[in-house]
């Protein structure tokens, strides 16, 4: 198991970091040192069973901490260790994000061709309906193809040991936000389009829209990463960008 927080010295005073701001370190422990409380119940992504624990009186080693603060100071080489720790983060939610919305653009798909609303066409007759999921298509697919030739391209030049630079970081930050954002869009679509075939439990659409909507309001999915972004693309840059 993992946690985060400050670091104190003897005297109690805050480990300061190079901004001036607490230092924040990461440490890992057995899972058997920690109490487990089973708090996670939320509406959707129950999967990743993000529980809460508490642990007393417990020494974690220097060799088993860490910091997301400095990734120059990892000790394994390769451009994979290049990115850095949040924009990893990031990365793993967009795919999260887009296999969501590319699922539930599926079912649509499959339903369009048996649904009949009362009083319309086939669901995938319908010329308003061939439009917007044109569009959600579109958007979906842009998204991924952007992600995947930005992430290729910082990969294929990243230094075995230097860190991507400060633009490159607010790119992998710029890919990602926009494919959440596209991925919510693309499954409020499907299944607003749906009809009543996406409301009850167990619909194709149900379960992921609530997955969806859960992941859209973890800290990746934040609209104010875009004005960080723009911050760094306009020379702007915030004082940390990780």
């Amino acid at each position: 198991m993992g946690a985060h927080g400050p670091v104190f010295e003897a005297d109690g005073a805050a480990r300061l970091n190079a901004q001036g701001k607490p230092l924040i370190r990461t440490w890992l422990f057995p899972l058997d040192q920690a109490e487990r409380h089973d708090v996670w119940n939320p509406i959707g992504l129950r999967g990743t069973a993000s529980d809460s624990y508490t642990v007393r009186d417990l020494f974690v080693p220097e060799a088993f901490s860490s910091t997301r603060e400095h990734p120059e100071e990892r000790e394994i080489s390769g451009p994979l260790y290049a990115f850095t720790m949040q924009g990893l983060y990031a990365v793993g939610v967009a795919g999260v994000a887009l296999g969501l919305a590319r699922a539930m653009l599926e079912d649509f798909k499959i339903l369009a061709a048996e649904k009949t609303p009362r009083g319309r066409p086939r669901l995938a007759e319908g010329s308003m309906t061939q439009a917007d999921f044109a569009r959600a298509e579109a958007r979906v697919g842009s998204a991924e193809a952007y992600a995947l030739s930005v992430l290729a391209e910082i990969y294929g030049r990243a230094d075995d040991w230097e860190i991507i630079n400060f633009v490159d970081r607010a790119r992998v930050r710029l890919i990602c936000s926009n494919a959440i954002q596209a991925s919510i869009d693309a499954a409020d679509w499907a299944h607003r389009a749906a009809g009543v075939s996406a409301i009850f439990p167990g619909s194709p659409f149900e379960r992921r829209f609530r997955d969806i909507h859960t992941l859209s309001q973890q800290i990746q999915a934040r609209a104010a990463h875009f004005e960080a972004v723009g911050q760094v693309l306009l020379g702007e840059a915030p004082a940390i960008f990780y």
